[in-house]
């Protein structure tokens, strides 16, 4: 095992002016699980094929424990790679899929049979060793993959997108076993997905990328309580964050009819920017509904107990132990989506009008003019 670095690696493709990716920063620990997720198109394809040595390093350096492996051939990087499409050999077995990398270095038989059996127990692949890929689900056959990178012993493991052509069940399935197996080997591990699920489900940290810029890169839980800018906040959860311009005013910051206190500091700060609005992100868990001017949850005498925002239910999704109410509201003359939890027992109807307020301590403020996080 070893550490990652990228230290400033930068990747210009040919005909382009516009860094694929742009001075990226990201200091990998021994064992860790990373997960690089962004839309498409955000870089982070790219710089796992850095890593890997499949595209050029036009700057910076990236290296591998003590070792820079900027300019390094792939073969000497010590890494094994998990592709989306599998990339299996129909033409051979489970067993010689796993097993051809040893092969073709020089490994003996009885050394790659043990190394691929050991693997298959691991895996749970062990009666399909002489089956071919053909007679395979495709969970399966991402499981043959991930023994063929696992019989290496590599330093580093790279997968890039390894889910995307499973089923919904089946994803859900694999990344739990996916991440268990990481855990156990204690193989430093980057993973890249366009999935923010499976980011904040899999990885020990998280980075998130946007047009080969790095935005943040944390834990998920830091990263889901604290996003560092408008980005990450609207990019980060599912359903995403609800975000509202709103203007400033004297203790806080006026949502709907009330007004919602927020940090001193993040008023200041967007006050001495020139800003008169800041955006204020909520997560649809974070709101209170507010019924008949008392409140749900709220003491009858608070003040935002007296109207807050009306929300018109268009759809609801029931699942069960809580639903999402998914409505719009009339912000500063313009209209706006916005998604609200709701308990199981407590689902609207389509047409309805709901009065809600965030939670106090609950809400995230962000600068209207560069989008950065401003309360802590």
């Amino acid at each position: 095992m070893a550490t990652v670095t990228f230290d400033k690696a930068t990747r210009i493709y040919p005909g382009s002016e516009k860094p694929a990716v742009d001075k990226l920063d990201i200091a990998i620990e021994d064992g860790e699980f990373l997960v690089l997720v962004g839309p498409s198109g955000c870089g982070k394809s790219t710089s796992l094929r850095m890593l890997a040595g499949l595209e050029d390093v036009n700057g910076g350096a990236i290296r591998i424990g003590d070792r820079d492996v900027t300019h390094l051939p792939p073969k000497d990087r010590d890494i094994a790679m998990v592709f989306q499409n599998y990339a299996l050999y129909p033409h051979m077995t489970v067993a010689q899929n796993m097993g051809f990398a040893l092969k073709i270095a020089g490994v003996n038989k009885t050394d790659i049979r043990a190394k691929v059996e050991e693997a298959a127990k691991i895996l749970d692949l062990t009666e399909y060793l002489d089956r071919k890929p053909k007679a395979l689900s495709g969970g399966q056959r991402q499981r043959v993959a991930m023994g063929r990178a696992i019989v290496r012993e590599p330093q580093v493991f790279l997968m890039d997108e390894p889910l995307s052509n499973l089923d919904a069940k089946l994803r859900v399935q694999t990344r739990t076993q996916i991440a268990g197996l990481q855990r156990r080997l204690g193989v430093t591990t980057v993973y890249v997905t366009h999935d923010q699920v499976e980011a904040m489900t899999m990885g020990d940290r998280v980075a998130v990328l946007k047009d080969g810029l790095l935005q943040q890169v944390d834990s998920p839980r830091n990263m889901y309580d604290k996003p560092a800018n408008l980005f990450v906040a609207g990019f980060i959860g599912s359903p995403a964050m609800n975000l509202v311009e709103v203007p400033i005013t004297d203790g806080g910051v006026k949502f709907g009819n009330s007004v919602v206190p927020v940090e001193r500091t993040a008023l200041a700060e967007a006050q001495n920017s020139g800003d008169t609005h800041v955006v204020v992100g909520c997560r649809p868990e974070h709101f209170t509904i507010v019924e008949n001017g008392a409140g749900v949850g709220l003491a009858k005498d608070d003040p935002n107990a007296a109207a807050g925002l009306a929300v018109t239910v268009n759809v609801v999704e029931e699942l069960g132990a809580d639903g999402y109410v998914y409505g719009t509201a009339e912000v500063g003359g313009e209209t706006k989506d916005l998604v609200v939890r709701v308990g199981g027992r407590q689902i609207p109807e389509k047409g309805a009008v709901l009065h809600v307020v965030p939670k106090t301590g609950e809400t995230h403020v962000f600068s209207k003019s560069s989008g950065a996080r401003l309360s802590e």
